[in-house]
């Protein structure tokens, strides 16, 4: 497959493709493929697209949005939406096909591997993934926080070069309600996020900043933006409209890009100073730096990092389980997890 291309993950969320009703806004679809067409000339594109419980929910009866009612209406509304998509598309010649992942997916990276190879086989045909959660069957400790975390997931261990999410209000605005268009360093801007969300979605600004300072950390450019003025995806990526944050320079690797995005993570250690020290120095995670372990995980699991100050340093693939660290913190030169299985953040 040609590699020329980068690679775009472009991620709508429910508010910004739905009417109030939660319908889906086929108006909106119709943008979205016309605009998408453009840029599919350039890059290889992954869709990530919430909305399937809103086109369903009309057809379950009594709906109150129960866990099992959102996964029927998910099951119902998933086809219905990709079916909208797909005749959207059409016009322009391009067919896309539907992704339902789940975390395990981004956990074992064999299986990763597997969907990254064939999202590639559709790329050579030229046909575009659009992926959503599988809310039916995913199980309610294993779900993505919501799809800022998905197309966060996908944009990491793709090697994205820009990951764009759209929102309702075209990007992050600072105290005074005007759009900041250029961020540096995320956690400079949390102040300005309100606690709230839209009421047909989970996520809300505060999650999109939590995975762009990932996607940042991790080399790749992010993008929010709004669809509420013309042209709005094609404008917010030439950083014409909403509000892009700059990557840092990276040098990861494919396998420590997947490994630095905690697909699956199983439990948190906090550090002490001293090993956040040898850690950026390169060095091995023993037992002895360890502040306190939280969960319960096996060998082989990923885990997150913390310093003192409960600000997350890395992500790691555990050496031993969590009861064995725990056994072990005032034993010398028992190593937690090896230089090579740490990813710093």
């Amino acid at each position: 497959m040609p590699t020329n291309k980068p690679i775009l993950v472009v991620k709508f969320g429910t508010a910004s493709i739905t009417l109030p009703t939660g319908e889906p806004d086929e108006g909106i679809l119709a943008e979205i493929a016309r605009q998408v067409a453009v840029l599919h000339r350039r890059y290889h594109i992954i869709i990530v697209s919430s909305g399937a419980v809103g086109a369903g929910k009309g057809q379950i009866q009594s709906y109150k949005g129960t866990l099992t009612q959102r996964k029927a209406a998910a099951a119902v509304g998933n086809p219905l939406l990709i079916g909208l998509y797909a005749s959207h598309f059409q016009p322009h010649q391009i067919s896309i096909a539907q992704s339902l992942c789940e975390r395990q997916h981004f956990a074992n990276r064999h299986q990763f591997l597997q969907l990254k190879s064939t999202f590639e086989e559709l790329w050579a045909s030229n046909i575009i993934p659009i992926v959503n959660e599988n809310d039916v069957v995913s199980d309610r400790e294993l779900k993505f926080s919501d799809n800022d975390e998905l197309a966060t997931l996908i944009a990491t261990g793709f090697g994205a070069q820009t990951l764009m999410l759209c929102t309702s209000v075209g990007g992050l605005m600072d105290d005074s309600g005007q759009i900041l268009r250029q961020v540096s360093e995320v956690n400079e801007v949390f102040r300005w996020v309100r606690t709230d969300k839209s009421s047909l979605g989970l996520g809300g600004m505060a999650s999109k900043l939590t995975f762009t300072k990932l996607a940042t950390r991790m080399g790749i450019r992010v993008v929010i933006f709004g669809l509420n003025e013309p042209d709005g995806l094609l404008r917010a990526l030439q950083l014409e409209t909403g509000t892009v944050f700059h990557p840092q320079r990276s040098t990861l690797s494919a396998r420590n890009r997947w490994l630095g995005s905690g697909g699956l993570v199983a439990g948190r250690l906090r550090i002490d100073d001293g090993a956040v020290r040898a850690l950026q120095s390169r060095h091995s995670l023993l037992a002895v730096g360890i502040l306190a372990v939280e969960g319960e995980f096996e060998a082989g699991e990923l885990v997150e990092i913390f310093n003192s100050e409960q600000e997350m340093v890395a992500v790691a693939r555990a050496r031993a389980t969590s009861l064995a660290i725990v056994d072990n913190l005032k034993t010398l030169n028992f190593e937690v997890a090896n230089a090579s299985d740490i990813v710093l953040l």
